[in-house]
């Protein structure tokens, strides 16, 4: 009988995406390695106005634990009460108390349990330790039993283990198809392209050049931008800004667009092998994606057939202007078919269950 884990998770949010672009992510691993008989205790800070900009209450598959995001000593006595688990997870990137947690999840496992660190950004986690050589994370990873990335493939695997890192799997984005897929158009969504992306530095010039430089070249098409931080750029008259988009519009929106657009943010890109949430998200509703190049894509999606490619703004201006909406709606259901049957949230779940059990089969060594 396959043994039922006690996995405590410690994460950005899971009931807010606000600000927050891992929340599709931690919501669908969490949901599928519960619905496999899993329990998950998911603990996150009061911070960065996550708790007053929820979009959905506490989940049924998973507890979730809200702590202060000032106080470290209501933080450390988190770490105390997961010490029960068999599994203690550090996600990066929470936002607080990151250097605290990274050094003390480690020794807040009990013997035979298992300590992981789960990057959901690690090109920019390895490109920060590779800059400093007094980054405190370089000495910690060896202390990790494991380490889960949110993407990166080869490359990523590669750059943790000259860190030392005893495993490394990459535990890529998917499709929970509870949550995303194909529903009616409604006329507030509807465009012609649309891109749903936060505004942050390493991704705006690629937005730029992808997004508005298209739009400017197609005046007489429409375009659509959701994410929070455009408030001040200047747009495209044809660009309709509509701000955070929460989560439980993300189907009528992707459902709604002629194409949804892809902007990887440029350490991503140039890593490849991490397909962002939202291409899952936009596959999952059915929408023909465009997406920008980057390595590793053609294990995901097959270009022309599943997914159209661009190399800069007027590849994507050209891709809208001549896709039909017969081809459109063709490769939006390629591509639904083909996430349906390899890339789900499901399949990621039993990749993560088949190596923390056999991980807790092995007989124990000191860290």
């Amino acid at each position: 009988m396959k043994r039922s884990l006690d996995i405590a998770f410690f994460g950005s949010s899971l009931v807010s995406a606000y600000w927050n672009g891992a929340a599709t992510y931690y919501r669908g691993i969490v949901r599928a390695l519960a619905e496999r008989g899993h329990r998950i205790t998911f603990y996150e800070p009061d911070a960065y106005e996550r708790q007053q900009h929820r979009d959905i209450a506490d989940p049924s598959y998973a507890t979730v634990v809200v702590y202060s995001g000032t106080d470290e000593s209501e933080a450390l006595a988190t770490l105390d009460r997961a010490r029960r688990a068999d599994v203690i997870v550090k996600a990066s990137g929470i936002g607080v108390f990151d250097e605290l947690f990274e050094r003390e999840v480690p020794n807040a496992r009990r013997p035979g349990a298992t300590a992981v660190f789960w990057d959901v950004d690690a090109p920019d986690t390895l490109d920060r330790m590779r800059r400093d050589p007094l980054d405190r994370f370089r000495s910690l990873v060896p202390r990790y039993d494991m380490v889960f990335t949110y993407g990166g493939g080869p490359p990523i695997v590669r750059g943790y283990g000259s860190f030392g890192a005893k495993q490394v799997t990459p535990v890529y984005n998917a499709l929970d198809p509870s949550t995303h897929f194909p529903t009616e158009r409604e006329a507030r969504w509807t465009a012609d392209l649309t891109l749903l992306a936060n505004r942050l530095p390493d991704r705006e010039a690629r937005v730029e050049e992808f997004f508005l430089r298209a739009a400017s070249a197609l005046p007489r098409h429409s375009f659509l931008l959701g994410g929070s931080g455009w408030d001040d750029k200047a747009l495209p008259p044809n660009v309709k800004y509509v701000g955070h988009v929460y989560t439980a519009d993300h189907n009528a929106l992707n459902s709604s667009a002629s194409c949804v657009l892809n902007v990887a943010r440029n350490s991503m890109a140039t890593c490849g092998w991490s397909p962002a949430t939202r291409v899952f998200e936009a596959v999952g509703a059915g929408a023909c994606l465009v997406t920008d190049a980057w390595p590793g894509l053609d294990s995901f999606l097959v270009p022309d057939e599943e997914v159209l490619v661009a190399n800069d703004g007027d590849d994507v201006a050209r891709l809208v202007r001549n896709t039909t909406p017969a081809r459109a709606s063709a490769i939006g259901a390629a591509a639904r078919k083909r996430v349906m049957a390899h890339h789900t949230y499901a399949h990621r779940a039993k990749l993560v269950e088949s190596l923390l059990l056999a991980r807790s089969t092995r007989p124990e060594v000191s860290p």
